[in-house]
C-alpha cells in the first residue's frame, strides 16, 4: 500500500504542473467537445509510458539522446503552431456558452491530443525516465505497485480536469472569457516552446 500511495503522489506531483497537454484537456472540457476521447488518449498514453518506464524502456531512451533531441524540436514546432492558432482564435471571440455543442472534427481533436502527448519530450523525461527510476528503488514487486499508483494518478487527473472544467462553465459564458482563455493558452504554448528550445 505504501508503494501504491508513493506512486500516486509522485505521479500527481509530475502531472499537475500547467502544460500544453493540461491546457488542451481543460479547453476541451470547457467546450465539451470529444472530451471522452481526449481524456482517454491522454490517460492511456500516460499509462503506456509509465509501464514502459517501469519495465526499463527509460534506459533505452537514456542511451539514445538523439531521439529525445528529435522529439524536442518536433515538440517546439508543434507548440508554436498550436500557440499561434490559440492567439488567432482570440482575435475572434466566440459567442457560444461553455458547454454548448461545438462542431469539431473528431480526427482533428484526436491528432492534437496525440501530438500534445507524444511530441512532448518532458513526457519521456518525467514519465518514462524519472518515474521509471523512482519505481526501481521500490524493488520487486513494489515497483509495479508504484506504477499502479502513478497510473491511477494520471487517470484521476485527466478525468477530473476534463469533466471538472464544467464547474467553470458559468464564468465562461461571456465571449471575452473565452478570448482571455485562448490568449493564456497561446502564451503558455509559446513559453513551453521557448523552454524546450533552450533545453530548460
Amino acid at each position: 500500500m505504501g508503494d501504491l500511495v508513493a506512486g500516486l503522489l509522485t505521479g500527481l506531483s509530475l502531472i499537475v504542473a500547467i502544460g500544453a497537454q493540461n491546457a488542451f484537456v481543460l479547453r476541451q472540457g470547457l467546450r465539451r467537445s470529444h472530451l471522452g476521447l481526449v481524456v482517454a488518449v491522454c490517460a492511456l498514453s500516460d499509462v503506456v509510458l509509465i509501464v514502459a518506464g517501469v519495465a526499463g524502456i527509460g534506459v533505452v531512451v537514456d542511451r539514445a539522446p538523439w531521439a529525445v533531441e528529435a522529439i524536442r524540436w518536433l515538440g517546439v514546432a508543434f507548440l508554436v503552431v498550436y500557440g499561434v492558432g490559440s492567439l488567432l482564435r482570440a482575435r475572434r471571440p466566440q459567442s457560444l456558452a461553455a458547454g454548448d455543442a461545438v462542431v469539431e472534427r473528431r480526427a482533428g481533436v484526436l491528432a492534437r491530443a496525440v501530438a500534445l502527448t507524444w511530441l512532448n519530450p518532458h513526457v519521456y523525461l518525467d514519465t518514462v525516465l524519472l518515474l521509471g527510476s523512482i519505481a526501481g528503488t521500490h524493488g520487486e514487486p513494489g515497483r509495479w505497485w508504484f506504477a499502479l499508483g502513478a497510473c491511477v494518478a494520471s487517470v484521476l487527473w485527466f478525468a477530473g480536469l476534463g469533466y471538472g472544467a464544467r464547474l467553470a462553465a458559468p464564468r465562461l459564458a461571456d465571449p471575452r472569457a473565452w478570448q482571455v482563455l485562448d490568449v493564456v493558452i497561446g502564451l503558455v504554448m509559446f513559453g513551453i516552446a521557448l523552454r524546450l528550445a533552450l533545453g530548460a
